[in-house]
């Protein structure tokens, strides 16, 4: 049993840990050297490199305490799992994911390449689009630099502004999923990879294929972020929010204890742990519930499952789950089978470049 295990909070890998630790403090090294207000290293109309560089550290402690609270949560509630414990018993010298060392070996590599190329992809973004990272709002007027200075939302605007950026993401990544599972060739090379575990749990959340991370972070978090931009503070809240509700969706337990799928179950046609679950059961079968949040796009695209909502007693079943009113369309005859699936991320990323253009 302890050779199936990594620490709660740290890695198995003290490789991937000390690069992780490398990665986060690179960017304090490079203010160290050249001064944390340089403007060589920060960008105009966009948040403090040192915020950005904390925003990162935050970010990073959130997944390994909320791993760790979701996992005590698992093995501490036997009865809250969305699949029963004999699912998860060992077998061959596999974990209790159903992935066996060569596999464990595997990943272990493309969580290194995951880390280094997601860098690459933050900061790029950093110094590529300016404002991609918002700065702080400024309540003063001037601020004495003569530059233009962001303006204060209202409440009401950001969680309109929260909500629609939460879909556009969904979108894009839905369509990722998506396409992953339909298109033979990024299944079998890069999406299979994420589906050797059968039975999920939270550290099993980012451990894909590296190019699986890198472009769901484009087409998810990037694109989102230039389309419906969100200031300082919701910028923040929605970076967290994401962390857990990915931790969550692959956490095992679907109930109450799930912090952010709670927070969101009051949408139309929310989606639960337990239909990402059901959906990792499947294998390659499983081209159902690839909603990040939400679940509106697997209902109008007919992709929608009910998933193991008895399983615990249904504590966290939505109205759907138990009225049955899974999808407003189903079948292999639904009519976005019409199309290619990498058809709509096409015209989201003309949408991102039109957009981009315009704002030059």
């Amino acid at each position: 049993m302890k050779d199936h295990f990594s620490s709660l909070l740290f890695g198995g890998s003290w490789i991937n840990t000390v690069l992780e630790l490398t990665l986060l403090a690179a960017p304090f090294f490079a203010m160290m050297i050249l001064g944390k207000d340089s403007p060589m290293l920060n960008v105009q109309g966009s948040m403090p490199l040192m915020e950005v560089a904390i925003f990162y550290v935050v970010c990073s402690l959130v997944r390994r305490v909320y791993n760790a609270y979701l996992e005590a949560v698992y093995f501490s509630f036997p009865s809250l799992r969305t699949q029963p414990p004999r699912e998860h018993l060992l077998k061959r010298k596999k974990d209790l994911m159903g992935r066996d060392e060569h596999q464990l070996a595997l990943l272990d590599s493309h969580d290194r390449w995951t880390m280094v190329s997601q860098f690459v992809l933050n900061f790029g973004l950093y110094y590529a689009l300016a404002g991609f990272y918002p700065a702080a709002c400024n309540h003063d007027d001037d601020d004495g630099s003569g530059n233009e200075q962001p303006s204060q939302q209202s409440l009401q605007e950001r969680f309109i502004r929260l909500v629609l950026n939460h879909y556009v993401m969904s979108f894009g990544m839905y369509w990722a999923h998506r396409s992953l599972h339909v298109v033979p060739w990024l299944w079998e090379h890069v999406h299979s990879i994420h589906h050797w575990a059968k039975h999920p749990l939270s550290r099993n959340t980012y451990e894909d294929h590296w190019l699986d991370n890198f472009f769901n972070a484009i087409v998810g978090h990037a694109y989102a972020q230039i389309l419906v931009p969100l200031d300082n503070p919701t910028f923040w809240f929605s970076r967290i929010f994401r962390i857990l509700e990915s931790l969550e969706k692959h956490s095992g337990v679907s109930c109450g204890f799930n912090i952010a799928y709670t927070m969101q179950q009051w949408m139309p046609f929310a989606q639960m742990p337990h239909h990402h679950d059901w959906h990792h059961e499947g294998y390659k079968g499983s081209n159902y519930t690839f909603s990040s949040l939400g679940g509106l796009w697997d209902c109008i695209f007919g992709t929608r499952k009910g998933g193991r909502f008895k399983a615990n007693h249904g504590k966290a079943a939505t109205r759907e789950d138990v009225n049955g009113t899974f999808a407003v369309g189903k079948g292999s005859k639904h009519w976005s089978n019409g199309f290619h699936p990498l058809a709509p991320l096409v015209a989201l990323t003309l949408l991102v470049g039109w957009k981009l253009k315009n704002s030059m």
